[in-house]
Protein backbone atom coordinates (compact mmCIF):
# COMPACT_ATOMS: atom_id res chain seq x y z
CA UNK A 1 0.00 0.00 0.00
CA UNK A 2 1.08 3.81 -1.03
CA UNK A 3 1.71 5.59 2.22
CA UNK A 4 -0.51 8.19 0.72
CA UNK A 5 -3.39 5.66 0.81
CA UNK A 6 -3.01 5.83 3.88
CA UNK A 7 -5.82 7.65 6.55
CA UNK A 8 -4.52 9.78 8.99
CA UNK A 9 -6.43 10.08 11.25
CA UNK A 10 -4.76 11.50 14.10
CA UNK A 11 -2.13 13.99 13.34
CA UNK A 12 0.11 15.85 15.80
CA UNK A 13 1.44 19.52 14.42
CA UNK A 14 4.52 21.11 16.26
CA UNK A 15 4.33 24.45 15.86
CA UNK A 16 7.85 26.34 15.93
CA UNK A 17 7.70 29.87 17.62
CA UNK A 18 9.83 31.35 15.27
CA UNK A 19 6.68 30.98 12.82
CA UNK A 20 4.58 33.16 14.52
CA UNK A 21 6.87 35.51 17.05
CA UNK A 22 9.39 37.76 16.11
CA UNK A 23 11.09 40.63 18.53
CA UNK A 24 10.34 43.75 16.29
CA UNK A 25 6.69 42.48 15.51
CA UNK A 26 5.28 40.53 18.41
CA UNK A 27 2.89 38.08 17.66
CA UNK A 28 1.52 37.23 13.83
CA UNK A 29 -1.98 36.71 14.13
CA UNK A 30 -2.76 36.24 10.77
CA UNK A 31 -0.51 33.22 10.72
CA UNK A 32 -1.97 32.07 13.99
CA UNK A 33 -5.38 32.45 11.89
CA UNK A 34 -4.31 30.69 8.96
CA UNK A 35 -3.22 27.48 10.85
CA UNK A 36 -6.26 27.38 13.20
CA UNK A 37 -8.39 27.76 9.85
CA UNK A 38 -6.58 24.31 8.63
CA UNK A 39 -7.18 22.78 11.28
CA UNK A 40 -10.21 23.47 11.59
CA UNK A 41 -10.93 22.01 7.98
CA UNK A 42 -8.82 19.10 9.30
CA UNK A 43 -11.39 18.56 12.03
CA UNK A 44 -14.60 19.03 10.25
CA UNK A 45 -13.16 15.87 7.92
CA UNK A 46 -13.29 13.92 11.25
CA UNK A 47 -9.21 14.30 12.00
CA UNK A 48 -8.14 14.06 15.18
CA UNK A 49 -5.14 17.04 15.46
CA UNK A 50 -2.87 17.55 18.57
CA UNK A 51 -1.36 20.97 18.51
CA UNK A 52 2.76 21.56 19.90
CA UNK A 53 3.58 24.68 20.26
CA UNK A 54 6.04 26.50 21.41
CA UNK A 55 6.53 30.39 22.21
CA UNK A 56 6.25 30.89 25.72
CA UNK A 57 9.35 31.77 26.59
CA UNK A 58 9.70 33.83 23.94
CA UNK A 59 6.13 35.49 24.37
CA UNK A 60 6.84 36.15 28.09
CA UNK A 61 10.41 37.49 27.47
CA UNK A 62 8.28 40.37 25.11
CA UNK A 63 5.22 41.27 27.67
CA UNK A 64 8.49 41.49 30.64
CA UNK A 65 9.95 44.06 28.40
CA UNK A 66 13.51 41.72 28.38
CA UNK A 67 15.82 42.27 24.98
CA UNK A 68 17.84 38.94 26.03
CA UNK A 69 17.49 35.84 26.58
CA UNK A 70 17.77 35.70 30.74
CA UNK A 71 20.48 32.90 32.24
CA UNK A 72 19.02 32.52 35.73
CA UNK A 73 16.65 29.75 35.88
CA UNK A 74 14.10 31.79 37.60
CA UNK A 75 13.63 34.33 35.48
CA UNK A 76 13.51 32.29 32.74
CA UNK A 77 10.59 30.29 34.60
CA UNK A 78 8.74 33.52 35.17
CA UNK A 79 8.62 34.61 31.79
CA UNK A 80 7.35 30.65 30.41
CA UNK A 81 4.40 31.32 33.15
CA UNK A 82 3.69 34.44 31.65
CA UNK A 83 4.28 33.89 28.17
CA UNK A 84 2.27 30.65 28.72
CA UNK A 85 -0.53 32.17 29.65
CA UNK A 86 -0.87 34.39 26.83
CA UNK A 87 0.03 32.06 23.99
CA UNK A 88 -3.10 29.84 25.05
CA UNK A 89 -5.55 32.96 25.11
CA UNK A 90 -4.73 33.83 21.86
CA UNK A 91 -4.87 29.84 20.49
CA UNK A 92 -8.34 29.65 22.52
CA UNK A 93 -9.52 33.19 21.00
CA UNK A 94 -8.48 31.53 17.22
CA UNK A 95 -10.27 28.24 17.68
CA UNK A 96 -13.43 30.16 19.20
CA UNK A 97 -13.30 31.87 15.68
CA UNK A 98 -14.18 28.47 14.18
CA UNK A 99 -16.74 26.76 17.29
CA UNK A 100 -13.68 24.71 18.42
CA UNK A 101 -12.37 24.16 22.38
CA UNK A 102 -8.33 23.76 22.87
CA UNK A 103 -7.31 22.38 26.34
CA UNK A 104 -3.83 23.32 27.51
CA UNK A 105 -0.87 20.00 28.39
CA UNK A 106 2.24 20.95 29.95
CA UNK A 107 4.70 18.29 30.64
CA UNK A 108 7.87 17.34 32.02
CA UNK A 109 9.91 14.93 31.49
CA UNK A 110 8.35 12.65 34.60
CA UNK A 111 5.15 12.67 32.77
CA UNK A 112 6.44 10.55 29.96
CA UNK A 113 9.20 8.46 32.24
CA UNK A 114 6.95 7.31 35.36
CA UNK A 115 4.58 4.55 33.49
CA UNK A 116 1.70 5.90 35.84
CA UNK A 117 1.82 9.48 35.14
CA UNK A 118 2.60 8.30 30.90
CA UNK A 119 -0.94 6.54 31.22
CA UNK A 120 -2.83 9.09 32.70
CA UNK A 121 -0.82 12.09 30.41
CA UNK A 122 -2.48 9.72 27.51
CA UNK A 123 -5.60 9.29 28.91
CA UNK A 124 -6.28 13.37 29.42
CA UNK A 125 -5.41 13.79 25.58
CA UNK A 126 -7.16 10.95 24.69
CA UNK A 127 -10.15 12.35 26.30
CA UNK A 128 -9.41 15.67 25.01
CA UNK A 129 -9.88 14.76 21.12
CA UNK A 130 -12.99 12.57 22.35
CA UNK A 131 -14.61 15.53 23.04
CA UNK A 132 -13.41 17.03 19.87
CA UNK A 133 -11.23 19.29 21.58
CA UNK A 134 -8.03 20.51 20.40
CA UNK A 135 -5.21 19.89 22.75
CA UNK A 136 -2.52 22.61 23.09
CA UNK A 137 0.78 20.93 24.14
CA UNK A 138 4.27 22.77 25.64
CA UNK A 139 6.70 21.48 27.68
CA UNK A 140 6.23 23.08 31.59
CA UNK A 141 8.93 25.69 31.45
CA UNK A 142 7.57 27.07 34.27
CA UNK A 143 8.67 24.38 36.85
CA UNK A 144 11.75 22.42 34.76
CA UNK A 145 14.51 21.84 35.66
CA UNK A 146 17.29 20.14 33.95
CA UNK A 147 16.57 16.93 35.62
CA UNK A 148 13.06 16.56 34.25
CA UNK A 149 13.36 19.03 31.30
CA UNK A 150 12.99 17.78 27.91
CA UNK A 151 15.06 20.14 26.28
CA UNK A 152 13.03 21.28 22.46
CA UNK A 153 9.71 20.71 21.31
CA UNK A 154 10.95 18.68 18.01
CA UNK A 155 11.56 15.66 20.46
CA UNK A 156 7.98 16.42 22.34
CA UNK A 157 6.03 16.21 19.82
CA UNK A 158 7.57 12.91 18.24
CA UNK A 159 7.11 11.40 22.28
CA UNK A 160 3.71 12.40 22.46
CA UNK A 161 2.63 11.26 18.73
CA UNK A 162 4.67 8.02 19.54
CA UNK A 163 4.41 7.19 23.21
CA UNK A 164 0.77 8.81 24.26
CA UNK A 165 -1.37 9.18 21.61
CA UNK A 166 -0.19 6.57 18.67
CA UNK A 167 -0.75 8.83 15.95
CA UNK A 168 -0.52 8.39 12.14
CA UNK A 169 1.60 11.72 11.43
CA UNK A 170 3.70 14.37 12.76
CA UNK A 171 3.89 17.41 10.64
CA UNK A 172 6.63 19.80 12.09
CA UNK A 173 6.48 23.34 11.13
CA UNK A 174 9.06 25.84 10.91
CA UNK A 175 10.64 28.42 9.01
CA UNK A 176 12.67 26.27 6.53
CA UNK A 177 10.80 24.54 3.97
CA UNK A 178 12.50 20.74 5.18
CA UNK A 179 16.21 19.56 5.02
CA UNK A 180 18.42 20.92 2.41
CA UNK A 181 21.46 18.57 0.43
CA UNK A 182 24.67 19.96 -0.24
CA UNK A 183 23.74 21.98 -2.72
CA UNK A 184 20.88 23.73 -0.72
CA UNK A 185 18.01 21.67 -3.27
CA UNK A 186 15.12 20.04 -0.90
CA UNK A 187 15.33 16.51 -0.22
CA UNK A 188 11.97 15.81 -0.46
CA UNK A 189 11.56 11.88 0.55
CA UNK A 190 13.92 10.35 3.04
CA UNK A 191 13.46 6.18 3.12
CA UNK A 192 16.11 5.68 5.93
CA UNK A 193 17.70 7.84 8.07
CA UNK A 194 21.31 7.33 7.54
CA UNK A 195 25.11 9.07 8.82
CA UNK A 196 24.75 11.21 5.66
CA UNK A 197 21.57 12.02 6.03
CA UNK A 198 22.14 13.44 9.32
CA UNK A 199 25.47 14.72 8.28
CA UNK A 200 23.17 17.13 6.07
CA UNK A 201 21.84 18.58 9.49
CA UNK A 202 25.42 19.78 10.50
CA UNK A 203 28.07 19.50 8.52
CA UNK A 204 30.73 20.16 10.69
CA UNK A 205 31.94 19.08 13.81
CA UNK A 206 31.57 22.09 15.81
CA UNK A 207 30.10 21.41 19.41
CA UNK A 208 27.86 24.56 18.52
CA UNK A 209 25.84 22.96 15.93
CA UNK A 210 23.11 21.61 18.18
CA UNK A 211 19.42 22.03 17.79
CA UNK A 212 17.39 23.48 14.31
CA UNK A 213 17.80 20.52 11.90
CA UNK A 214 19.53 18.20 14.57
CA UNK A 215 16.45 17.58 17.08
CA UNK A 216 14.15 17.22 13.65
CA UNK A 217 15.73 14.71 12.42
CA UNK A 218 15.79 12.95 15.34
CA UNK A 219 11.90 13.48 16.31
CA UNK A 220 11.65 12.24 12.61
CA UNK A 221 14.16 8.81 13.76
CA UNK A 222 11.60 8.46 16.82
CA UNK A 223 8.76 8.77 14.34
CA UNK A 224 9.82 6.63 11.77
CA UNK A 225 10.63 3.38 14.12
CA UNK A 226 7.63 3.64 16.03
CA UNK A 227 5.51 3.23 12.48
CA UNK A 228 4.54 6.10 11.49
CA UNK A 229 5.73 9.28 8.77
CA UNK A 230 7.14 13.03 9.82
CA UNK A 231 7.02 15.61 7.53
CA UNK A 232 9.34 19.03 7.79
CA UNK A 233 7.56 21.78 6.51
CA UNK A 234 7.74 25.71 6.15
CA UNK A 235 4.63 26.58 8.05
CA UNK A 236 3.67 30.04 5.94
CA UNK A 237 3.39 27.93 2.96
CA UNK A 238 -0.51 28.23 1.88
CA UNK A 239 -2.71 25.32 3.04
CA UNK A 240 0.49 23.16 4.29
CA UNK A 241 -0.85 21.44 6.84
CA UNK A 242 -4.16 20.30 4.87
CA UNK A 243 -2.08 19.65 1.75
CA UNK A 244 0.21 17.39 3.68
CA UNK A 245 -2.50 15.26 5.40
CA UNK A 246 -4.13 14.98 2.04
CA UNK A 247 -1.01 13.28 0.77
CA UNK A 248 2.40 13.77 2.47
CA UNK A 249 3.81 11.56 -0.97
CA UNK A 250 3.07 14.15 -3.22
CA UNK A 251 5.66 16.44 -4.89
CA UNK A 252 5.57 19.28 -2.29
CA UNK A 253 7.86 21.46 -0.78
CA UNK A 254 8.44 19.50 2.73
CA UNK A 255 10.30 16.46 3.24
CA UNK A 256 8.86 13.42 4.07
CA UNK A 257 10.56 10.60 6.18
CA UNK A 258 8.97 7.59 5.52
CA UNK A 259 8.48 5.03 8.18
CA UNK A 260 9.84 1.58 8.46
CA UNK A 261 7.25 -1.28 7.92
CA UNK A 262 7.47 -2.83 11.22
CA UNK A 263 6.27 -1.03 14.02
CA UNK A 264 7.18 -1.21 17.77
CA UNK A 265 3.93 -2.37 20.58
CA UNK A 266 2.71 0.36 22.39
CA UNK A 267 4.92 -0.64 25.73
CA UNK A 268 8.21 -0.77 23.54
CA UNK A 269 7.59 2.35 22.58
CA UNK A 270 7.25 3.96 26.08
CA UNK A 271 10.69 1.90 26.85
CA UNK A 272 12.22 3.21 23.37
CA UNK A 273 11.44 7.45 23.72
CA UNK A 274 9.07 7.66 26.34
CA UNK A 275 11.86 7.15 29.44
CA UNK A 276 14.98 8.78 30.04
CA UNK A 277 18.04 6.62 30.40
CA UNK A 278 19.49 6.55 34.04
CA UNK A 279 23.02 5.04 32.51
CA UNK A 280 24.31 2.40 30.18
CA UNK A 281 25.53 -0.47 29.96
CA UNK A 282 28.83 -1.62 27.70
CA UNK A 283 28.67 -4.87 26.24
CA UNK A 284 30.77 -6.91 23.91
CA UNK A 285 30.41 -8.25 20.24
CA UNK A 286 28.54 -11.81 21.47
CA UNK A 287 25.58 -9.35 23.74
CA UNK A 288 25.77 -7.29 20.95
CA UNK A 289 24.72 -10.50 18.61
CA UNK A 290 22.60 -12.14 21.38
CA UNK A 291 20.37 -8.63 21.10
CA UNK A 292 20.00 -8.55 17.88
CA UNK A 293 18.98 -12.04 17.64
CA UNK A 294 16.35 -11.13 20.00
CA UNK A 295 18.18 -13.10 23.43
CA UNK A 296 18.33 -11.17 26.72
CA UNK A 297 21.01 -9.40 28.12
CA UNK A 298 23.58 -11.51 30.35
CA UNK A 299 25.83 -10.27 32.71
CA UNK A 300 28.50 -12.52 31.17
CA UNK A 301 28.53 -9.78 28.09
CA UNK A 302 28.93 -6.94 29.94
CA UNK A 303 31.72 -4.86 29.66
CA UNK A 304 31.49 -2.04 31.99
CA UNK A 305 28.47 0.36 33.81
CA UNK A 306 28.02 3.61 33.51
CA UNK A 307 26.21 5.71 35.51
CA UNK A 308 23.58 4.89 38.78
CA UNK A 309 20.42 2.85 38.11
CA UNK A 310 18.12 0.52 40.16
CA UNK A 311 16.26 -2.45 39.19
CA UNK A 312 13.01 -1.61 36.59
CA UNK A 313 15.13 1.85 35.30
CA UNK A 314 15.51 2.64 31.37
CA UNK A 315 19.31 2.15 30.78
CA UNK A 316 21.00 2.44 27.37
CA UNK A 317 22.73 -0.67 25.90
CA UNK A 318 26.48 0.33 23.94
CA UNK A 319 29.47 -1.23 22.28
CA UNK A 320 32.53 -0.58 23.55
CA UNK A 321 33.00 1.57 20.36
CA UNK A 322 30.09 4.12 21.53
CA UNK A 323 27.75 3.07 19.20
CA UNK A 324 24.07 2.76 20.96
CA UNK A 325 22.21 -1.05 20.24
CA UNK A 326 19.45 -0.88 22.27
CA UNK A 327 17.39 0.46 25.12
CA UNK A 328 15.90 -1.46 27.94
CA UNK A 329 15.07 -1.91 31.54
CA UNK A 330 16.91 -3.55 33.87
CA UNK A 331 15.83 -6.01 36.28
CA UNK A 332 19.57 -5.66 38.13
CA UNK A 333 20.72 -2.43 39.84
CA UNK A 334 24.10 -0.87 38.70
CA UNK A 335 25.39 -1.66 41.98
CA UNK A 336 25.02 -5.46 41.17
CA UNK A 337 26.38 -4.92 37.94
CA UNK A 338 29.42 -3.46 38.58
CA UNK A 339 30.02 -6.89 40.66
CA UNK A 340 29.11 -9.47 38.12
CA UNK A 341 30.22 -7.86 35.09
CA UNK A 342 31.76 -10.46 32.58
CA UNK A 343 30.38 -13.50 34.94
CA UNK A 344 27.79 -16.05 34.52
CA UNK A 345 24.83 -15.06 36.81
CA UNK A 346 21.07 -16.52 37.04
CA UNK A 347 19.33 -13.76 36.36
CA UNK A 348 19.08 -11.73 33.33
CA UNK A 349 20.31 -8.19 33.39
CA UNK A 350 17.78 -7.38 30.55
CA UNK A 351 14.93 -9.32 29.75
CA UNK A 352 14.55 -9.94 25.93
CA UNK A 353 10.73 -8.61 26.28
CA UNK A 354 12.40 -5.23 28.09
CA UNK A 355 15.09 -4.43 25.22
CA UNK A 356 14.04 -2.33 22.09
CA UNK A 357 16.88 -2.55 19.28
CA UNK A 358 17.72 0.50 18.03
CA UNK A 359 20.25 2.25 15.39
CA UNK A 360 19.49 -1.16 12.94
Amino acid sequence: MRQSARNYKRVVIKIGSSLFFSEREGLDNRLFSALTEQINRLTENGKEVIVVSSGAIALGMALLHLKSRPKELPVLQACAAVGQNALMDNYSRMFQAHGIRCGQVLLTWDDFNDRTRSLNAKNTLLTLLKFKCVPIINENDAVSTDEIKLGDNDQLSARVASSLVAADLLIILSDVDGLLDRDKNLVRRVDEITPQIKALACPTSKKTCIGGMITKIEAARICVESGFACVIAHGRQKSIITDIVADPQAQGDWTLFVPKARSLAARKRWIAFGTKPKGAIIIDEGAKSALLNKKSLLAVGVVAVEGTFASGDTVSVVTTGAAQVATGKVGISSRTLAEIKGKRFDKEVIHRDNIVIVNQ
